[in-house]
């Protein structure tokens, strides 16, 4: 019911919360911050939107804004869990992170009441959900890129003005950020390819054709040659 899907939707709301907080309070540049209080908090983060989608989806796949907003709050923090495990200083992108998720959640609860269009279905199932997983990837991918990109800068200015701000406490170091938004780039070049790929077989399945030269289609190629030039 809308009742329901707003008690959730304020719920996946409040559990971006405590981490978006947690993130603009980290002061220094050691890794004390990593710890189990932190990894709770993205588990927090985590499971109020997933909790939602999980809802949202039971009957099937919903394509409304509200409901794309939550999968892509879902997949990007998902995606930050890795990069914050895998690389020094990753975890740092949080303090630009999740206020923008928080964003996304607002954005979200206000156009709840959108209703979706029916999903094209010629194409075997198995393909779209995997179109739609790479598509979902790359987004979240192309993100954490985004939010590295803006860490560097924010942190080159700070350099150059030769004056730390609060904000800048609390970000990946400049050659971090630098080495994170390349490397973020790169993946998301290949996820994106991927993506590409089955989405010309979702194609193939519904109209017999491989490559349809269209909006979605030059959008996608631009964004692959946008990327890779990145």
């Amino acid at each position: 019911t809308m009742e329901t899907m707003t008690v959730l939707s304020l719920s996946a709301l409040i559990a971006l919360l405590p981490m978006a907080i947690r993130s603009l309070r980290i002061d220094g540049r050691d890794d004390a911050q990593r710890d189990a209080i932190f990894w709770m908090l993205v588990l927090v983060s985590f499971t109020g939107p997933l909790v939602l989608v999980i809802v949202a989806f039971a009957p099937g796949w919903r394509t409304g804004l509200a409901a794309a907003l939550w999968v892509t709050v879902v997949a990007t923090i998902g995606i930050y869990a890795l990069v914050a495990a895998m690389a020094r200083e990753g975890w740092r992108l949080a303090g630009l992170l999740y206020p923008y998720l928080i964003l996304l959640g607002v954005i979200a609860i206000i156009w709840q009441g959108q209703a979706g269009q029916p999903m094209a279905g010629e194409a075997p199932t198995q393909w779209i959900y995997l179109h739609i997983g790479f598509s979902l990837t790359t987004y979240a991918v192309l993100t954490l890129a985004a939010v590295s990109g803006v860490c560097a800068f924010l942190q080159e200015r700070a350099l150059k003005a030769k004056k730390e701000t609060a904000l800048t406490r609390t970000l990946p170091s400049l050659s971090a950020a630098e080495t994170l938004e390349v490397r973020l780039l790169e993946l998301t070049a290949i996820i994106l390819l991927l993506g590409l790929t089955t989405g010309m077989a979702v194609q193939y399945f519904e109209s017999g054709v491989l490559l349809v030269v269209n909006h979605k289609t030059l959008f996608s190629l631009a964004t692959l040659l946008i990327v890779a030039i990145l």
